[in-house]
């Protein structure tokens, strides 16, 4: 078996549902398997994949295990000769795992390979690449330096911006949310190191693939959606998350953390001067519906189900999608049928329409619900098809 695709999941039961089925169709000419385990969720995520997809290995764990831990235990069921770790918030292409596969094969002392992450606006996460958080890379992050000099080579270390986000290259550190490599180096790393529970962990990981020798890769040439939930908000909570993390790093690799706490005091007494609150995309009231799809019954669902007017559109030119969204001159929301649009597709429209106003919902293939995402820092949210009521993912 060429790969295994372990999803560690916790109460995202519609996202997880997408993923499964955007995972099934990029292994449709790749030789795999999907390997979901479930840390305890007390939505009905287990009982969806049950019923949804019986072929698919579940592990059901009874306790909330951590992201580290949840892992390792679905790498020791693998029977792949490499492992994808993915998010359950995430949308791959249907030739997502061919492409980098075939990189992999062209590699010598391959470590880990990370792709290009977009998130739920189309718009590019800057963490998919990532150089070694130092004390005072760190603390360039923390304050938000790299923001403030974006073309500096001392401040831009954080996010490896050595590399253009189309321009596959070497990079220290990649997120956890995708990434793939060999079975056996793993193995010999001994997985992700279980004292670590949701911060820090892929850092760690990335950062003992260097030491062992190996390279690490940002691959540009697949790109993947990752939505981003709760645990993601810039906040105080955040914060404390992300000096924990980073403190059990420094303690592991430099045992001094001496300048490491020096620097993240500082970093985040300007975190708490800078921030500033923002409005969400989400609370932003969406007046023009734009359906791309050819079916005129599901049109029509849609529209009864949110009591608006939905336009029709089964043109495949993105141009002809921006014209007519333009053209409603309102805020416009695009759901794209998955029964009609490939995956790829649908990504690489939500690339094309970044920052142009519009909004995105995805109806995953012979699934009753529309799902997406308006701003990195937002819970994901869903809508059924089957009740008129929208709800936000946990």
């Amino acid at each position: 078996m060429k790969i295994s695709v372990i999803i560690l999941n916790y109460n995202v039961r519609f996202f997880l549902e997408q993923c499964v089925i955007c995972v099934q169709k990029a292994l449709e000419n790749v030789e795999g398997e999907i390997i979901v385990v479930d840390n305890n969720s007390s939505d009905d995520s287990c009982e969806m994949m049950k019923s949804r997809f019986p072929g698919v290995l579940l592990i059901e764990n009874k306790t909330n295990t951590g992201f580290p831990k949840g892992n390792n235990i679905g790498v020791k069921a693998a029977k792949g000769e490499y492992i994808c770790i993915l998010n359950p918030d995430t949308v791959v292409a249907e030739d997502t795992f061919v492409k980098v596969l075939e990189f992999a094969e062209s590699q010598t002392d391959l470590g880990i390979i990370g792709c290009k992450l977009i998130d739920g606006t189309g718009n590019f996460l800057p963490e998919c690449k990532r150089g070694v958080p130092t004390p005072f890379v760190a603390f360039t992050k923390v304050a938000g330096l790299y923001k403030v000099f974006p073309k500096s080579k001392r401040f831009g270390k954080y996010y490896a911006e050595h590399l253009e986000e189309n321009q596959t290259g070497k990079v220290d550190v990649l997120v956890g949310a995708f990434m793939v490599m060999q079975r056996k180096h793993y193995i010999q790393m001994n997985g992700f190191d279980e004292v670590f529970f949701m911060f820090g962990e892929d850092i760690d990981l990335s950062y003992r693939s260097l030491l062992a020798g190996k390279n690490n890769f940002y691959f540009s040439e697949t790109t993947v959606i990752h939505y981003k939930g709760e645990s993601t908000v810039k906040d105080k909570k955040y914060l404390q998350n992300f000096q924990k993390a980073m403190e059990l790093f420094y303690h592991k690799h430099f045992k001094n953390a001496f300048f490491f706490d020096i620097f993240m005091r500082a970093g985040a007494h300007l975190f708490s001067r800078t921030k500033k609150s923002k409005t969400a995309a989400s609370e932003r009231k969406v007046t023009s519906y734009i359906l791309r799809s050819e079916n005129e019954n599901l049109k029509t669902k849609v529209e009864n189900l949110l009591g608006k007017k939905v336009i029709l559109s089964d043109s495949t030119s993105e141009n002809s999608i921006n014209s007519l969204a333009k053209s409603l001159g309102e805020t416009v929301e695009i759901i794209y049928d998955n029964n009609y649009l490939t995956f790829k597709s649908i990504i690489e429209s939500f690339e094309q329409n970044k920052n142009k106003g519009f909004t995105f919902k995805i109806l995953p293939q012979r699934s009753e619900f529309m799902i997406g995402s308006n701003s990195c820092n937002d819970r994901g949210e869903f809508i059924s098809l089957e009740m008129k009521e929208v709800e936000n993912e946990r």
